[in-house]
């Protein structure tokens, strides 16, 4: 498991075989030059990636140069033609119309996320077209927030917020803003990966009695790390008073979190989903806290995103809602995006990348 920071200078250090221009551009470097893998990135990424491409001499780019507001789909349709390789972002459907529109030359996809359901697998496994991804870089910054949300949620830290700079803070009561602790609970994790383990490590100071989780297949090597216990998912349901949803969305996880197993919780249980929004019901889960069938939840994800500030899931007190910012830190982006520069050169290369998605 990698700490972004420690990962970060590990990818700094990552040998590059630079294009040599002493004596500035001559002509044949510049012809040189204008036969390099041509490159396009979808999004004005973190400045250690960028660095990476432009002093590796291997590649020319052009990118979309802003953070603020994703390609336009037509723009980025034009963009990729032609393309050798592209580094995208998860806003970034990567689909049967836009491998056609780039045409044969496109050779490698490197996106700079651990999650992959935005890329159409099965048409880049008929195309051969590679795919690195950034996992591991961070576990870390989601696992604290993750951690950060539950406590948010079951403590109810926002609503406390809003009772203080509205008035509504007037003399002790003693049920007044009431939440659920970590001591003596029961966590349960969906999808145990190395992101659930981080969780857990980060719960253990709270004195959380047991964790349990479930999974696709038992994972006894990971379970052993935090002691954790496999169970059936409505036992899952049934158990515990926090569950953490970890997995990765696929047509198997999609929707998984629905009316039957919120109604198999617990009414004092509290539910996080930092995962992806896809693995949810949203109307299902709307229907269980305005119900009261569990106590609150913590979304990180949802569907669409952004969520309409219009959706129902807003009207909620006991529904806390972020931007997905799980991987939201300065060292886990720049991991991220250095990672993503790394595999990309690694692939045009022929080589074997760092973090390649087998398919």
């Amino acid at each position: 498991m990698w700490c972004s920071r420690v990962a970060l200078r590990r990818l700094q250090r990552i040998a590059v075989t630079p294009l040599t221009t002493a004596g500035g551009l001559t002509g044949a470097v510049q012809k040189q030059m204008s036969t390099l893998p041509r490159v396009y990135i979808t999004r004005q990424i973190p400045p250690e990636g960028l660095k990476i491409l432009r002093e590796s001499g291997q590649v020319q780019f052009e990118l979309w140069d802003s953070d603020d507001v994703p390609v336009p789909r037509c723009e980025l349709l034009q963009k990729v033609r032609g393309m050798d390789a592209l580094l995208c972002v998860l806003t970034e459907k990567i689909d049967t119309e836009l491998l056609d529109s780039a045409g044969p030359n496109l050779k490698v996809i490197s996106t700079m996320s651990v999650g992959f359901d935005h890329l159409n697998l099965e048409e880049l496994k008929k195309r051969g077209i590679r795919v690195g991804y950034t996992p591991d870089v961070l576990t870390d910054s989601v696992a604290e927030l993750t951690v950060a949300l539950l406590l948010t949620t079951s403590r109810r830290l926002i609503e406390a917020t809003h009772e203080a700079k509205t008035g509504g803070w007037g003399t002790w009561r003693t049920l007044w803003l009431c939440g659920y602790e970590l001591a003596n609970s029961t966590v349960g994790i969906l999808g145990l990966g190395r992101i659930g383990v981080a969780i857990a490590e980060r719960l253990k100071p709270f004195k959380v009695k047991k964790f349990i989780y479930t999974d696709v297949v038992p994972r006894p090597e990971l379970a052993s790390m935090i002691n954790a216990e496999y169970v059936s998912l409505d036992e899952l349901a049934k158990q515990s008073d926090f569950l953490t949803i970890c997995c990765a969305l696929t047509p198997e996880t999609k929707e998984i979190c629905n009316k039957n197993l919120f109604s198999k919780m617990k009414n004092t249980s509290i539910f996080i989903n930092t995962s992806r929004g896809g693995v949810v019901n949203q109307q299902d889960l709307y229907e269980a806290l305005s119900m009261g069938q569990i106590a609150g939840a913590g979304l990180d994800v949802t569907v669409p995103e952004p969520l309409p500030t219009s959706h129902p899931l807003f009207t909620l007190k006991n529904c806390v809602i972020l931007p997905h910012i799980a991987s939201a830190s300065y060292s886990t982006r720049n991991a991220m995006s250095a990672l993503a520069a790394n595999n990309l050169l690694l692939g045009l290369t022929g080589q074997p990348m760092i973090k390649e998605l087998k398919i």
